[in-house]
């Protein structure tokens, strides 16, 4: 049964799981290479959840944390240039002048924000991914909200 779950939820929700992975890749390869690389861990990783209750904050988490291992390889890598036009996924921030100031921030300030407002989840599931206090979630929050509305209000003069 926890099988079924898992693989539906995966299925339904794989949009938003590219929309998280491209707010942090800022690549449309490397964000369908996240989510897929995420899933094949989710999947086999399947025993390990105990509540099938809190399997969004367990792939969420998952999902994070590969993005986050990509960010590091890229560091590490020399860009090589695209030499032909991708067609499929868009970009889902068009506009991206929110989406730089978010970049701007300090990454777990950024986690927070995407993960609160791009999908839409509880300080107490954000609390559960990052593995940090609810309390310093909440903190985080505030201070990363307060520095994008100074760099908007900037970026908008």
């Amino acid at each position: 049964m926890q099988e079924e779950v898992l693989t539906a939820y995966l299925v339904e929700e794989q949009g938003r799981f590219y929309r998280l992975a491209y707010s942090y890749l800022k690549d449309r390869d490397e964000a369908l290479d996240a989510v897929q690389t995420a899933v094949c861990k989710a999947l086999e990783r399947q025993d390990t959840l105990r509540d099938p209750n809190a399997v969004r904050a367990w792939f969420y988490r998952m999902l994070v944390n590969t993005c986050m291992d990509i960010l590091r390889l890229r560091a590490k890598t020399v860009p090589f240039p695209e030499t032909e036009e991708t067609v499929g996924y868009e970009d889902p921030f068009p506009d991206d002048t929110l989406a730089r100031q978010i970049d701007a921030l300090p990454e777990v300030m950024g986690t927070v924000i995407r993960l609160r407002f791009y999908e839409e989840l509880s300080l107490k599931e954000i609390s559960a991914i990052t593995g940090e206090n609810l309390s310093t979630v909440k903190s985080r929050l505030y201070a990363a909200l307060k520095k994008l509305r100074i760099s908007m209000e900037g970026a908008l003069e």
